[in-house]
């Protein structure tokens, strides 16, 4: 257990971001089910919508460090190859 204040205030911070970040990681993953949702459904129109909600939120992701740019990038390659390659 910490021990000196610097310790403590550290663990409060910790434990604050880990629930913000808990938080952010859900509604990234929300949206991307909802392209999954979309995509598996055949819906190419629906698809690219929620493929269009979800970057900014992967993007948002990014930028917080929740996520890596890299990570995030690779996620939006493939969902976009996904869609595009869905049947209109």
């Amino acid at each position: 257990m910490a021990n000196s204040p610097q310790a403590k205030k550290r663990a409060r911070q910790n434990e604050r971001r880990f629930d913000i970040n808990k938080a952010r990681r859900s509604r990234i993953r929300t949206f991307l089910r909802k392209v999954e949702e979309a995509i598996t459904s055949g819906d190419k129109d629906a698809a690219a919508a929620a493929l269009r909600q979800a970057q900014p939120e992967l993007m948002r992701g990014v930028t917080k460090g929740v996520l890596h740019k890299n990570t995030v990038a690779r996620k939006m390659s493939r969902l976009s190859s996904r869609v595009k390659a869905l049947n209109v």
